[in-house]
């Protein structure tokens, strides 16, 4: 009895492979240290041959780095429409944001983590993609509000990028507070680190 012919491998053009190769290094970077994985995990997740994933991206160092660019742009993205909003009032904006930022980590929490996980520690420029996006949403804040730019302000909301940060990765760990809860929790904190009357939580 003859075997079946082995199905043909499917050819994928440039952006569609190199797509598929950095999902899959998202979800083996996000289930596993930077050091315990390599291209040959890569390889065998996306069924192609090593030398394929090397032509690709060079270094496993080089894939990491698309790793988190891509998840950081899809973060600005997924906050991007709520930021533009005109019609809403700006506490509703920021209302607004803040659901969009918190939706895409609980869709997305293996690449959110990667974003913001150790990875290969202080790496300048893993370091600078991170930084560039909390200095975006920094002015996003600021200017959505929007409030006079001086130095306090943006070490006040610099500060506040960072409790949201820290505060969805517990809740993402946990989801032990409704996501509206942790929304008005993340309103007060900010209104509290600019030292201002406690600003509505409800749009």
């Amino acid at each position: 009895m003859s075997l079946p012919p082995p199905k043909p491998r499917t050819r994928l053009d440039v952006e569609a492979r190199r797509e598929q190769l950095v999902t899959i290094a998202t979800r083996l970077f996000a289930r596993r240290a930077y050091d315990e994985v390599n291209m040959d995990d890569v390889a065998a997740a996306a069924g192609v041959s090593k030398a394929l994933v090397f032509h690709y991206f060079s270094t496993k160092r080089e894939l990491y780095v698309e790793v988190v660019a891509q998840r950081a742009n899809d973060l600005m993205l997924a906050t991007q429409a709520a930021a533009g909003d005109d019609a809403l009032t700006p506490i509703a904006r920021l209302r607004a944001g803040l659901h969009a930022y918190l939706g895409y980590v609980e869709e997305n929490g293996p690449a959110y983590a990667a974003l913001l996980g150790a990875g290969i520690g202080m790496d300048e420029q893993i370091s600078q993609i991170v930084e560039q996006t909390r200095s975006a949403l920094v002015t996003r804040i600021v200017e959505g509000l929007p409030l006079r730019t001086t130095p306090e302000t943006r070490i006040a909301v610099r500060g506040f990028v960072g409790f949201v940060e820290a505060a969805a990765l517990d809740w993402l760990r946990h989801r032990d507070v409704p996501r509206d809860r942790l929304v008005d929790r993340c309103i007060v904190v900010l209104g509290a680190a600019l030292g201002l009357p406690p600003l509505p939580t409800d749009g």
